[in-house]
Order: structure tokens, then sequence, then C-alpha cells
């Protein structure tokens, strides 16, 4: 029962032999040529990898160069707003300057005037009253005509006095 027969043997080494010709030489051709495109595949698609991951290389390295240049001109342009401010704050302060003192000068001169017409009132006011209170000591002075006589007298000799 567990030996097989010497005929059932022999069409069973036909069968295989069949089997294994056409098998040999319609699918392993086959079969080894899908091995090959497969392997062939997957070399280029770890060659694209590679080459994919250089290119990533390179852009990160080109961002962190432009990232870097970005960093410089920021820094430089911040350099120059803060060289324009002080520029400006320096022109606003010097034109402050310049007002504060022409406002100065101008108060002073203002001030000046009014200090001249004040002192020009004065006199006038203290002028007048002078006259008033001379008037007024020579008419008591000068009641009689001798006095007013005398009074004459001695006004011709001083301007005749040089």
């Amino acid at each position: 029962m567990l030996t097989p027969s010497t005929g059932l043997l022999f069409w069973m080494s036909v069968t295989f032999l069949v089997v294994l010709f056409i098998l040999w030489k319609f699918g392993f051709p086959v079969i080894t040529n899908m091995v090959k495109e497969r392997k062939a595949f997957i070399d280029d698609s770890l060659r694209k990898a590679h080459e994919a991951n250089e290119r990533l290389a390179n852009i990160q390295k080109e961002g962190e160069t432009i990232l870097q240049e970005a960093r410089e001109k920021q820094a430089q342009i911040l350099k120059e707003a803060a060289e324009t401010r002080d520029a400006i704050v320096e022109k606003a302060q010097v034109k402050a300057r310049e007002e504060g003192a022409r406002l100065l000068s101008d108060a002073k001169a203002e001030i000046e005037q009014e200090k001249k017409a004040a002192i020009a009132d004065i006199r006038k006011q203290v002028a007048a009253l002078s006259v008033e209170i001379a008037e007024k000591v020579l008419r008591q002075n000068l009641q009689g005509d001798k006095a007013q006589m005398e009074l004459i007298d001695r006004m011709l000799d001083d301007v005749s006095k040089p």
C-alpha cells in the first residue's frame, strides 16, 4: 500500500518531466524576467530616492542660506532704521533748540522794548510831575512882584553863565 507500482511511478515521472520541461521552456524565463524587472524597478526607485534625498539636502542648504541672508538683510534694515530714527531725532532736537533760542531772543527783545517803553513812560510821568511840582512851588514863592523879579534875574544870570 505504501509502495507505488512501477507503472504509476513511470507515468508520474513522465508527467513531472513534461511539466518541468514546459515550466523550463515557458515559465521560468517569464518568472526570471519578472524578477529582473522588479529588481531593476527597485534599484531605480532606490536611485531616485537617493537623488531625492540629495536634492532635499541641497534645498535645505539653500533654504538655510536664504534664511541667513534674510536675517542679515533684516539686521541691516533694522540698523538703517535705527540710524534714520537717530538722525530724525537729532534733527528734531536741533530744530527745537533753534526754535527755543529764537523764541528766547524774541522774548528778550520784546521785554527790552517793553522795558524801554516803561522807562520812557515813567520819565514822561516824572517830568510832568516835576513840572507840576515846580509850578506849584513857584506860584507859592512868586506871589509878589519882588520875588518874581528876583527869580527872573537869577535865571538870566544862569543862562548867561556858560
